[in-house]
């Protein structure tokens, strides 16, 4: 195990009903005008919206808001909201959807802090040190982005999609109830289950070896995913199973199951282009892409791969043919997402054969670097 220092400052308020606590853990941040933070039409046709913007009034803080968050959230949008929060005197952000809206939130508040533009920090020139205090009230259960120190946005203007990390940029609270998941689309909350079997894959896959305790704790959110995210989908209302999803989502990216090892986030970088072309759904690309990648990088790293066939898809070990053990995994992996309502193919995700030489212009990878003649391989495995 290498060393590693973890830091994880939010406050997690879980269950029924727990929104109704907004105005008072917004008003122990020392909050006295909030942004609220928000996507589309969902929050407000629910009444979740009004309904959180009263609490904060019953606690004595005014709020505006903001909505039109994306998903594959905008740096312009970000940039409006920075100017409503100088004009305003916004002192604390409220974001309540999922984790294109908290993203939207983070880069707001690293942004209204900071004199020049916000891409700054996600073009990796300028180290964000400070952010405005974050707040959020979950309502799809996927990105983590609730417990992370990550931010993802979009840059249309360059279509360029970046991701900016460090600690300061982790919400003071997250209120999580799962009930506020059931009118999710199934579409939606598949690409969730997907996503959020990702990020543990992402730790899971690592060059460090040993890490018994860690390989265990992932492996133990990938085999719950594979139980619940089906009954997520057919049984919307189940309560149990939309919290361990929930939960789920979170421990899968505050980097709990990513501690004293290294991470392999090819997947995700290769989504990521994927996504600020396209302009096409996280969970969606990622259940194309990671299939293709294990098939293209198992030779080199077979302990590892059988150990994950074995404990998490439970594939029976053949030692006369040890590859058809990870080869069965990998088939029943693309399987579940498929039966998930996911794309698994390049023509069913809508990608070009001639943007592909430009969508793989990138080095990735820890585990196994991969330069743009590997991932343009890893395309073809994705046919």
């Amino acid at each position: 195990m290498n060393n590693f220092t973890f830091y994880c400052p939010t406050k997690f308020v879980f269950g029924k009903d727990q929104e109704q606590n907004a105005g008072t853990l917004c008003r122990e941040q020392g909050a006295t005008k909030a942004l609220l933070v928000y996507g589309g039409g969902s929050v407000v046709k629910s009444g979740l919206l009004a309904r959180v913007k009263g609490y904060l009034e019953e606690a004595g803080i005014p709020a505006v808001e903001f909505g039109g968050a994306q998903p594959n959230p905008r740096v312009e949008h970000v940039r409006k909201g920075i100017e409503i929060v100088k004009r305003e005197g916004i002192d604390f952000l409220l974001a309540i959807g999922g984790g294109s809206v908290i993203d939207t939130a983070k880069g707001i508040g690293i942004g209204a802090l900071y004199d020049g533009d916000v891409w700054d920090y996600f073009l990796r020139t300028k180290n964000p040190t400070v952010m405005m205090p974050v707040g959020c009230i979950l309502t799809i259960a996927a990105a983590g982005s609730e417990g992370s120190s990550s931010c993802v946005l979009n840059n249309e203007a360059l279509g360029v999609k970046s991701a900016c990390n460090h600690d300061c940029m982790r919400p003071r609270f997250a209120i999580m109830n799962p009930e506020l998941t059931y009118s999710l689309p199934a579409y939606q909350t598949a690409c969730g289950v997907v996503d959020i079997m990702m990020h543990t894959h992402e730790r899971y896959f690592t060059p460090v070896q040993d890490n018994e305790l860690t390989d265990e704790f992932c492996e133990g959110l990938l085999r719950t995913m594979i139980k619940l995210g089906p009954k997520a989908i057919t049984e919307p209302t189940n309560y149990n199973v939309r919290a361990q999803i929930m939960w789920t989502g979170m421990m899968s990216h505050n980097n709990t199951v990513g501690v004293g090892r290294i991470q392999d986030s090819a997947c995700h970088r290769i989504q990521v282009m994927i996504g600020a072309k396209y302009d096409s759904a996280h969970g969606a690309g990622l259940a194309t892409v990671c299939p293709a990648w294990m098939k293209y990088v198992y030779r080199d790293h077979m302990p590892r791969f059988l150990r994950y066939a074995i404990k998490v898809w439970g594939v029976d070990y053949n030692p006369y043919d040890p590859e058809s053990t990870v080869l069965e995994a990998i088939r029943r992996l693309k399987e579940f997402n498929r039966s998930l309502g996911m794309p698994v193919t390049l023509e069913e995700l809508g990608v070009k054969d001639e943007d592909i030489a430009e969508l793989s212009q990138i080095n990735v990878g820890n585990m196994h670097p991969l330069k743009p003649e590997d991932i343009q391989q890893i395309y073809e495995l994705m046919r």
